[in-house]
């Protein structure tokens, strides 16, 4: 009975310690070492007791994940080990300013060879140029939007 609880509570010290350690190679362990303790249970206690067993193991595992991740953030060292910022921005013009940017002229505020930055309507935006290279203070027009950049040429 003793291995059974020692491969049970080496179990869940490893899925606690996988939520710290980058990787599943800790979890992949205490996922064996809860196993290794329920085929011990059937062996050592038949049917009934693996059975037994594999609740327990369940809920050790339910408990153990319930713990890191809705009690653990509410304490003083879960609040210093989680992240609670958020970073707010966007990658591309929001559509509402798609309308005050496309087709609108601008300048290269870097040099584009082909990529590189633009002001456009007072904002600096990422861009692409079609028609090559162009030199830092150039006047463009913004001809598309792509994915996440301007695409821009020249005037």
């Amino acid at each position: 009975m003793s291995a059974i609880t020692t491969l049970f509570i080496a179990g869940a010290v490893l899925l606690a310690a996988e939520v710290f350690v980058p990787g599943a190679i800790l979890g992949i362990f205490a996922a064996i070492a809860l196993l290794a303790g329920v085929v011990l249970a059937f062996v050592d206690h038949g049917s009934a007791g693996g059975w037994i067993a594999i609740a327990a193991a369940l809920g050790l595992a339910a408990f153990t994940l319930w713990f890191e991740f809705i009690i653990l953030p509410k304490t003083a060292l879960g609040r210093r080990l989680f992240l609670h910022a958020e970073i707010k921005g966007a990658s591309q013009p929001a559509l509402a300013e798609r309308d005050t940017v496309l087709g609108r002229d601008g300048v290269a505020d870097t040099v584009l060879a082909p990529s590189g930055y633009v002001v456009v309507a007072g904002k600096r935006y990422e861009a692409y140029s079609r028609s090559g290279l162009i030199a830092k203070g150039e006047a463009l027009r913004v001809v598309e939007l792509d994915n996440f950049r301007l695409i821009v040429q020249k005037n």
